[in-house]
Order: C-alpha cells, then sequence, then structure tokens
C-alpha cells in the first residue's frame, strides 16, 4: 500500500483545521453568536464585509448591542459610517444613553456630529445633567477712587447641547466673566462699595448674557472673594509728579547750559576786544617814535603823556587798596 495514501486523511483532517482556524479569525463567530444571542440580528456576512473595509467588529457590535438593550434606536449603518469617519462609537452611544434616561433630547446625528468636532458628548451630556462650576483666577478692577479691587467667581454652567458644535468654550465664558467684573468694579464710584455688595458685580455681569454663542448655559455667578489691591491712583499722581519734576530739570539744565553758553561767548568777546586792545597798545609807542621823528609831537608834549600814564596808573592803585579794605571790613 502507498505510504501517501495512508497518511492521506491526516492530511486532510489538518488542511480542515487549518482551514477552521482562518476561517473563525477572519469571521469573529463568537461575536455574532453573541448579537444573536442579545437580540440583534446581524448577518455573517455584514461581519466578513467590515472585516473587507478594515471595520474592527467589536467597535461596532458591541456598542449595537448595548443600545439594543438600552432601547436606542441606532443601525448599523449608522455606527459603522461614525467608525469610518474616525469616530468614538461607544462614547456616543453610552452619550445617547444617558440623554435618554435624563429625557435630553439628543439624535444619533447630532451625538456623531458633536464626538466628530471634537468634544466629549457624553461629558455635555453628564453636564447638562449635573452643572460643572469654572472659577476664574484672581481678576482685578480698579474703582473710580483709584483703588484696586480684586475678585474671584465661581461660574455655574450647564452644555447647552444644541450650541456645542460651534459653540465657543471655557476660555470666552471667562474671558468675558472677567471683562464683566472689570467694568463693574470700574464703574463703582468707590471700592467700600465694592466691599460692601460683592453681589452687585455678579447681578450685573449675570444680566448681560455672557453666554451667548458658546456651548454653556451660565446659570448663576458668584463672587467667592474680594481683596485690596494696590491703590493706583496715588501710584499715577507719584509718577505724574516725578514725570513733571524731570521735565522741569531738564528745562532748568537746559537754560543753565544757554546761560553757561552765552557766558562762553561774551568772554569769548571780552577776550577779543582785549586782544585787539593789546594789539592797538603795541602800536601806540611806534605811533609815538614816529610822531617824535616827524615833529609833530614836542619833547615836552611826551613827558605830560607819561605824568598823565603815570598818574592814571596811580589812581588805579589806590582805587584797587580802597576795594580791599571795603571787602575786609
Amino acid at each position: 500500500m502507498d505510504p501517501f495514501l495512508e497518511f492521506m486523511p491526516v492530511i486532510l483532517i489538518g488542511i480542515i483545521i487549518i482551514l477552521v482556524v482562518i476561517l473563525l479569525t477572519f469571521i469573529p463567530v463568537a461575536l455574532w453568536i453573541s448579537a444573536l444571542a442579545a437580540g440583534v440580528r446581524v448577518s455573517i456576512f455584514t461581519l466578513i464585509g467590515m472585516r473587507l473595509r478594515r471595520v474592527v467588529p467589536n467597535r461596532v457590535i458591541n456598542p449595537l448591542i448595548k443600545a439594543h438593550k438600552a432601547g436606542v434606536g441606532v443601525s448599523i449603518n449608522q455606527l459603522e459610517s461614525h467608525y469610518l469617519a474616525g469616530g468614538n462609537v461607544d462614547r456616543v452611544v453610552n452619550a445617547l444613553i444617558a440623554a435618554q434616561r435624563a429625557n435630553i433630547e439628543l439624535s444619533f446625528e447630532r451625538g456623531a456630529a458633536i464626538d466628530l468636532a471634537g468634544r466629549d458628548v457624553l461629558e455635555a451630556v453628564q453636564m447638562s445633567v449635573n452643572p460643572k462650576v469654572i472659577e476664574t483666577p484672581f481678576i482685578a478692577g480698579i474703582a473710580m477712587d483709584g483703588i484696586e479691587v480684586k475678585a474671584k467667581a465661581r461660574i455655574t454652567v450647564r452644555a447647552n447641547i444644541d450650541r456645542l458644535v460651534g459653540g465657543a468654550g471655557e476660555e470666552t465664558v471667562i474671558a468675558r466673566v472677567g471683562e464683566g467684573v472689570v467694568s463693574t468694579i470700574g464703574s463703582s464710584t468707590s471700592h467700600k462699595m465694592v466691599l460692601e455688595n460683592p453681589d452687585s458685580i455678579s447681578h450685573n455681569v449675570l444680566n448681560r448674557g455672557l453666554d451667548a454663542g458658546t456651548a454653556f448655559e451660565i446659570l448663576s455667578i458668584d463672587i467667592a472673594d474680594v481683596d485690596i489691591g494696590k491703590n493706583i491712583g496715588a501710584i499715577l499722581q507719584t509718577d505724574q509728579a516725578e514725570a513733571d519734576k524731570n521735565i522741569a530739570q531738564a528745562k532748568a539744565e537746559e537754560r543753565r547750559a544757554m546761560a553757561v553758553a552765552q557766558e562762553q561767548e561774551m568772554v569769548a568777546r571780552v577776550q577779543e576786544m582785549r586782544a585787539k586792545v593789546v594789539e592797538a597798545e603795541a602800536d601806540v609807542p611806534l605811533a609815538l617814535a614816529e610822531a617824535l621823528r616827524s615833529g609833530n609831537l614836542g619833547v615836552m608834549d611826551y613827558m605830560n603823556y607819561k605824568n598823565i600814564n603815570a598818574d592814571t596808573d596811580m589812581r588805579d592803585s589806590i582805587g584797587k587798596m580802597t576795594e580791599d579794605d571795603s571787602d575786609e571790613e
């Protein structure tokens, strides 16, 4: 007997086992059985098509079973299309179940749109049931009397599902509330009014409709803490006085520099005039000599000229001695 024919049944059994393993690996039979047991009718060819479309069947079938058990009407095509679009199918189904339990109207299309927009649709539904408290940092404003007032607010918000797609986030709400707090403090005539009635800030800010265009609905704004900051008015006045002093000093320095320049100019002119006098005095002896040679000046005239110079020098000396004695007294 041929040995190949002898081992033929064993080979066939091995091939059949390998084919069954491959088939069970490619076709999630266990998932198909679980869906049938849960009352969800899914064709085995649908699961094969998911494999061919590179869809993980567990990511679609398990949420479908969950939705069916919760009584949420969704189809396998909706879940599969949302998965192919890059969405989180399980989170959307959980949000639909939570919305149904809370009696909140939420369709699959809107939930899928919110999820694809990058927002957590399940958290939004939970926030609609249980509002969230947003605490702002200290917001500084200056009252009319120049005193800085710092306030910290707690904003209670509820998610607005209709505005989750395209609505502004928490940062916008905090910025708007901060602007309202600064405006309210700035319109107060005194910082004491803010300290006495901090609720006036919350009432004024809340009445402005700051949640328009955001993904939230503001339920309340509570002032958690109020503190006094710097005396900005006094600081500004001090800075202004310092600036005025610097300007006055600069102008005085400018006038001093102009006076020094004028004095130096006068000194230069005096020195120039003295130089001219010295130059003219140097010509006097030459002129006298020329007059004596030409006969225009006699010897007696020259002697009288010398006597007059001597008298003038003597008077100048006596005048200087008198001035020195007066200074000493």
